[in-house]
């Protein structure tokens, strides 16, 4: 057996794609649309053959996707969780549950997806601004 690839719906292509690969880093590996289905799936991967999320988007679809708890979290390894959680925090996004232990830190996608960052390796050493930083929200 062998993991594919883990699909959640977006609601703005753009949004996703900004946060997905412009922020967090995930190159697109291949997409399709679908005229008669009216949706598009796009594929997202850390390297090319590793396992993918695939980000489908149903073009006229209004449903609140936040609203469902049945999707725990997507979890990404990172070389350097402050660095990623700075460049997050400068692009728009809030840090949910910031890396105070060095370790390990959420935050949300633009559609409300709980995204975990853990730190390879070893904790980092804690320092600020995220150690005193208080947790935001849920994640």
């Amino acid at each position: 057996m062998k993991f594919l690839h883990a699909m959640v719906r977006v609601r703005d292509v753009k949004t996703s794609l900004h946060f997905f690969c412009d922020l967090l880093g995930l190159v697109e590996s291949r997409r399709s649309e679908s005229e008669a289905g009216r949706f598009t799936l796009i594929y997202l991967a850390t390297a090319p053959g590793s396992p993918e999320i695939e980000l489908t988007h149903n073009w006229d679809s209004h449903e609140d996707y936040a609203s469902a708890r049945n999707f725990g979290h997507l979890a990404f390894g990172v070389e350097d969780i402050y660095a990623i959680c700075a460049k997050l925090a400068a692009g728009g996004v809030v840090i949910s549950r910031p890396p105070r232990d060095g370790h390990m830190a959420f935050v949300r996608s633009p559609d409300d997806i709980s995204i975990e960052l853990l730190q390879i390796g070893s904790a980092l050493p804690p320092q600020e601004p995220w150690l005193s930083m208080p947790n935001t929200g849920v994640w």
